[in-house]
């Protein structure tokens, strides 16, 4: 059963009282960059569970049973292009075969940039995927994980986030930071999965919708280069696995073919995967007419365990 942890006593009890599917808050002492609106939350499960206009940032956790933990963890951050979350098809259902292979999973429901319930758009998503890892990596120990073993995967626009974080894991706007101990545990991902993600804000490759929902519709050029990830990439930026389709027509291959060129400059570990069909949004590729793409998931698996 899944129980909403709000006062701050319990969150700093956390550990005795967290079993698998349990969902947590983000900020249990108060959310940050956030203005008060009538905005409210929406859900829509027609095919898949599709949330928007989050309010309250959460983490659901996903815990294998000890006997088959590898302690490792991973961050799991749907896409949705910036307007909402596919938060069981690119979320949930991610974090059962993670678990299903002995990997702890932690389901971000994260905050939409365009949200009336937010002061600075574009900063909400990053604020909450470092919120969730300094989270994962403050209970590591009484969660059976390695603390240095705590990766992250996004979807889509989820891949540009986790590749944000990954690329600006230190960014930090003054006006939202409070100095809480949990501020200053480390948001660097030790290893990134980035499953046909959108990485540049350049016009002629990125998703235009992802685009104007974080940035607006007329965005500064120091904005674009900003959130051009492909363009920050450094030596301290974890090891990436990526996979894409030659003909996605939403999000261009060449998103990851421009992350994973400047990865390779820098010497960072990764490994790359090009199908020549499959499109976009397939996920586990579980649907009929996806079963070309179906071993990507156990390329991961085998990638994520050759990590040192």
């Amino acid at each position: 059963m899944k129980k909403y942890l709000i006062a701050g006593f319990l969150f700093l009890a956390l550990p005795t009282f967290i079993n698998a599917q349990d969902i947590i808050p983000l900020y249990p002492e108060g959310i940050k960059n956030h203005i008060q609106s009538d905005e409210t939350e929406e859900q829509n499960s027609d095919q898949i569970l599709w949330i928007s206009k989050v309010q309250t940032p959460t983490l659901e956790i996903y815990l294998p049973p000890k006997a088959s933990a590898i302690q490792k963890a991973m961050i799991v951050l749907p896409g949705g292009g910036y307007e909402g979350l596919a938060y069981d098809w690119e979320g949930t259902e991610i974090a059962k075969w993670l678990n299903s292979n002995g990997i702890a999973a932690f389901v971000v429901k994260y905050r939409m940039p365009n949200s009336r319930s937010v002061e600075t758009g574009r900063l909400a998503p990053l604020q909450d995927a470092q919120r969730a890892i300094r989270t994962v990596r403050k209970n590591a120990g009484e969660w059976n994980i390695d603390p240095h073993q705590i990766g992250v995967i996004g979807f889509s626009a989820g891949g540009h986030l986790a590749s944000t974080l990954g690329t600006k894991f230190d960014y930090n706007d003054e006006r939202y930071f409070d100095d809480k101990s949990i501020d200053t545990v480390s948001a660097r991902p030790d290893f990134m999965a980035l499953i046909y993600p959108v990485i540049s804000m350049e016009a002629s490759v990125t998703h235009m919708g992802s685009r104007n929902s974080l940035l607006g519709e007329d965005p500064e050029e120091k904005m674009i280069r900003l959130y051009s990830n492909e363009l920050h990439v450094t030596d301290q930026t974890p090891p990436a696995f990526l996979v894409h389709s030659g003909d996605d027509d939403v999000v261009p291959i060449q998103n990851s073919l421009r992350f994973y060129e400047a990865l390779q400059q820098h010497g960072i570990y990764a490994e790359m995967h090009i199908y020549p069909t499959g499109g976009h949004g397939y996920s586990l590729a579980t649907t009929r007419g996806t079963e070309y793409l179906k071993t990507w998931p156990d390329r991961l698996i085998d990638w994520i365990l050759s990590l040192p």
